[in-house]
C-alpha cells in the first residue's frame, strides 16, 4: 500500500484529494493546523485504518515516521479574504513550509507535488494563460503575499529538483469549486450561492464583465492524481482548470436560476486591487501529458455545491 502525506489535507481541496487517494488504495496521512481547514471536511474518514489526521504546523517542523512515497503540499490559505488577514501565515507556509516539505521528501525519497496557483500569472497580459507565461504580478500589492509566495514556492521546488535530482511536480490550480468550500470563503462561488439562498442581493463588482473559468473539484483532483502517476521526467508546471470562460454577471445569473432565488443582482464598485480581469487556462499540456480534461459541467457541479451549502445553512 503506497503511503501519501497531504499537508493542508483538511482543507477544501486536500480533503477531496484524501478521498481519491484512499479510493486508489493509498494510506493517507493528513497534516493540518486548521487555520483555514476543518476537521469536519475529513470527519467521514476518521475510523478508516488507512487514514490518519494530525494537527500539525508544517512551518515549525516537519517529520513523519515510516516510509513516505508521495507528498502533496496543499497547505496554504488561498482566498482573497485571507490575503490581508493572514499575510504572514501565507508567506510562511509557502516559503518555510515548502522548504520543510521538500526536505522531508528528499529524506524519504518521496515524490513531491506542489499545489501552485493561477495567481502566479497575476493580472495576465496573455490570454488564455500558458505555462510558459511569466505573469504580471504586483509584488507589493495586497495579493502579492499569495502570488509571490507561490512563485517562490515554485522556484524553491525547481531548485531542489535541479540540485538534489528529486522527483518534483508543480500543478497550477485555476478557480475550483464544490462541496466543503467555506461559506465565508470570500470567493465568488460561495458568495453568490450564499446570497442567493438567503435571498440577499447578489453582489457583482464593477460591470461584471471580468471573467473566470470554473472547474469542479472532482475534475481537479483527477488531474492532480494523474500528474502524481507520471514518470520523474514530468515536472510541470501544468495548468489544471476548466477552460470554459464566463463573465461574473453570467455566473450570477446562472446561480440565481439554479437556486430559483428571488435575489436581485446589484452592482458595486470594485473593492480588490490587482483583481485579474481575465482568467482562463490553456490546458494543452494537461491533455497531452495527463490525458486529462474536465468532464463535469458547470450546471452539474453547481447543483451539487448548492445542495451542500443549502444543508450548511440549514444547520445554522
Amino acid at each position: 500500500m503506497p503511503r501519501a502525506l497531504i499537508t493542508g489535507g483538511a482543507g477544501f481541496l486536500g480533503s477531496h484529494l484524501s478521498d481519491r487517494l484512499l479510493a486508489e488504495g493509498y494510506e493517507v496521512v493528513v497534516f493540518d493546523n486548521f487555520v483555514t481547514g476543518s476537521s469536519d471536511n475529513v470527519a467521514h474518514l476518521v475510523g478508516n485504518p488507512a487514514f490518519r489526521l494530525v494537527r500539525y504546523d508544517v512551518t515549525e517542523y516537519l517529520y513523519l515516521d515510516g516510509p513516505v512515497d508521495c507528498i502533496f503540499h496543499m497547505a496554504s490559505p488561498a482566498s482573497p479574504i485571507d490575503f490581508p488577514s493572514k499575510p504572514i501565515q501565507i508567506m510562511k507556509v509557502n516559503g518555510i513550509g515548502t522548504m520543510r516539505a521538500l526536505g522531508l521528501a528528499r529524506a524519504k525519497g518521496a515524490r513531491f507535488l506542489l499545489a501552485s496557483t493561477s495567481e502566479v500569472y497575476g493580472d495576465p497580459l496573455v490570454h488564455p494563460q500558458v505555462e510558459e507565461y511569466w505573469g504580471n504580478v504586483n509584488p507589493i500589492g495586497v495579493r502579492g503575499v499569495y502570488d509571490e509566495a507561490k512563485r517562490y514556492a515554485e522556484a524553491l521546488t525547481m531548485g531542489y529538483r535541479r540540485f538534489h535530482g528529486m522527483d518534483t511536480k508543480i500543478f497550477r490550480i485555476f478557480n475550483t469549486f464544490g462541496p466543503r468550500m467555506r461559506l465565508d470563503d470570500g470567493r465568488v462561488v460561495p458568495n453568490f450561492i450564499g446570497q442567493a439562498l438567503r435571498g440577499d442581493p447578489i453582489t457583482v463588482y464593477g460591470t461584471g464583465q471580468q471573467t473566470r473559468s470554473f472547474c469542479y473539484v472532482s475534475d481537479l483532483v483527477d488531474g492532480i492524481f494523474r500528474l502524481s502517476q507520471t514518470p520523474p521526467e514530468v515536472s510541470g508546471p501544468i495548468n489544471i482548470g476548466n477552460p470554459t470562460e464566463r463573465t461574473m454577471l453570467e455566473f450570477a445569473q446562472e446561480i440565481k436560476r439554479l437556486t430559483a432565488s428571488s435575489s436581485e443582482i446589484v452592482y458595486e464598485d470594485l473593492k480588490t486591487v490587482d483583481d485579474p480581469k481575465q482568467r482562463k487556462p490553456n490546458i494543452t499540456k494537461a491533455q497531452q501529458i495527463l490525458g486529462w480534461e474536465p468532464k463535469v459541467s458547470l450546471e452539474e457541479g453547481l447543483q451539487k455545491t448548492i445542495e451542500y451549502f443549502r444543508g450548511k445553512l440549514a444547520e445554522g
